[in-house]
């Protein structure tokens, strides 16, 4: 089953008209804390050349007119000092970034890659709504152009960020149409099994038993998390969060085949999202075992080697942003204690056009955050991109971790009945 991306409708606040201001949730001021002030920032590779003036004009008229992006943050100091949202006039000039490139320089993909992880070293000014879009006209390995969309996290979360950028777009195929997104299917056996009375009621059964299971594993998922937040912690390895506070981050991305990801998910009957992390697992276990897992022994003659990673180490990825019913918490501080962050997001079935140019890819991803790895996942039409957030101090060779994505997949495919 497809569901269509409706329109965005815009509530007027009360409290806003009357006061001026509109204050800042929990959540979004968690989101300027100086060791959570956290940004989203997606990559988005056109399939053709794109005019930067359309994308300015388009911007105007879309984003530019939405609450949060015409917003400023402020500190109302007749309200006890809390942040509150003020609506302004937008600077289009202010937001829309067109840097001046070589088109001939020597390696377009690394300039992109650069440039991306440069925006992650600094910060958009208080005084201006805290977002800004960068449209490089470079033709690299995948597109022909790339943007980059920045927005402070306090604006909103993955999941509504999607949800406006697909309402911006349109279907290729379909120019009038808005995306569709993937959704569960619903069974058909409901029908048949509510023929006979014994097939109603073991249809209400395995329903219940659903739900009880469902209901089980949510709750156990919330102990697990409070107690990691307060107790538990990752055993020692190199990928684990430092008491360091935010630094910068690279941004390395890979493809992945929705179709052999499908096919392992059907083999073994499982979710998607399953196999997803499972693939990851399998990936960071050859990432940490080939880098760090031997080493020579210094009191031995150098002939030997020995395992220099802890024996059954534990991960508990703080998921940040979770598709699953139930299963989306928030805390009030992103928890040391783990060694990645893991995201995942559906994007559209079909391929779309933004600002009126098809799109190759969408990579979003964060900064901000003290992780040292971050892992985001976002489906698009039949691939899936994983995108990488790494600290270089800790993962100076991130390309090869997006090799040993590559590599775990095929591995787990492989090894598929």
């Amino acid at each position: 089953m497809e569901s269509v991306m409706k329109p965005i409708r815009i509530m007027k606040n009360d409290r806003e008209e009357e006061d001026g201001g509109e204050p800042l949730s929990p959540m979004s001021r968690l989101f300027h804390k100086p060791d959570s002030n956290v940004y989203i920032i997606a990559m988005l590779g056109f399939a053709a050349p794109i005019n930067p003036e359309v994308v300015k004009h388009h911007f105007a008229h879309t984003f530019a007119k939405h609450p949060r992006f015409s917003s400023l943050q402020v500190v109302d100091e007749k309200h006890g000092g809390e942040l509150r949202r003020v609506k302004t006039e937008v600077n289009i000039d202010n937001h829309v970034i067109i840097p001046r490139l070589d088109p001939n320089m020597d390696s377009p993909d690394k300039f992109v890659e650069d440039y991306v992880s440069n925006l992650s070293k600094t910060t958009i000014s208080m005084s201006i709504p805290l977002w800004d879009f960068h449209v490089l006209e470079v033709k690299t390995s995948e597109a022909e152009a790339t943007a980059v969309l920045r927005v402070h996290h306090s604006i909103g979360d993955g999941i509504s960020l999607m949800s406006l950028l697909l309402s911006c777009s349109r279907q290729v195929s379909d120019p009038e149409s808005l995306p569709t997104i993937p959704t569960a299917r619903k069974s058909n056996r409901s029908k048949k099994n509510n023929e006979s009375l014994l097939g109603f009621l073991r249809f209400l059964l395995i329903k219940l038993g659903l739900l009880v299971l469902l209901c089980w594993n949510t709750g156990v998922d919330v102990v697990m998390f409070v107690l990691t937040f307060f107790f538990l912690n990752d055993t020692e390895n190199p990928l684990k969060a430092q008491k360091l506070g935010p630094s910068a981050r690279r941004f390395v991305h890979t493809t992945l085949s929705f179709d052999d990801v499908k096919l392992v998910k059907n083999a073994m009957a499982v979710t998607v999202n399953d196999v997803l992390v499972g693939v990851t697992q399998a990936a960071l276990s050859r990432y940490l075992n080939r880098k760090y897992g031997m080493c020579r022994d210094e009191n031995d003659d150098g002939s030997r080697v020995k395992n220099n990673l802890p024996k059954n180490i534990r991960f508990r990825a703080s998921y940040v942003v979770n598709t699953r019913p139930f299963s989306k918490i928030q805390t009030c501080g992103f928890p040391t204690q783990t060694s990645i962050c893991y995201s995942n997001l559906p994007g559209p079935r079909e391929q779309v056009s933004f600002c009126g140019y098809p799109l190759a890819f969408i990579a979003p991803s964060c900064f901000g955050q003290p992780n040292a790895l971050f892992v985001h996942v976002v489906s698009y039409v039949n691939k899936i991109k994983i995108i990488l957030a790494v600290d270089e101090t800790m993962i100076p060779d991130p390309q090869q971790l997006c090799d040993d994505f590559q590599i775990s997949l095929k591995l787990i495919k492989d090894a598929t009945p």
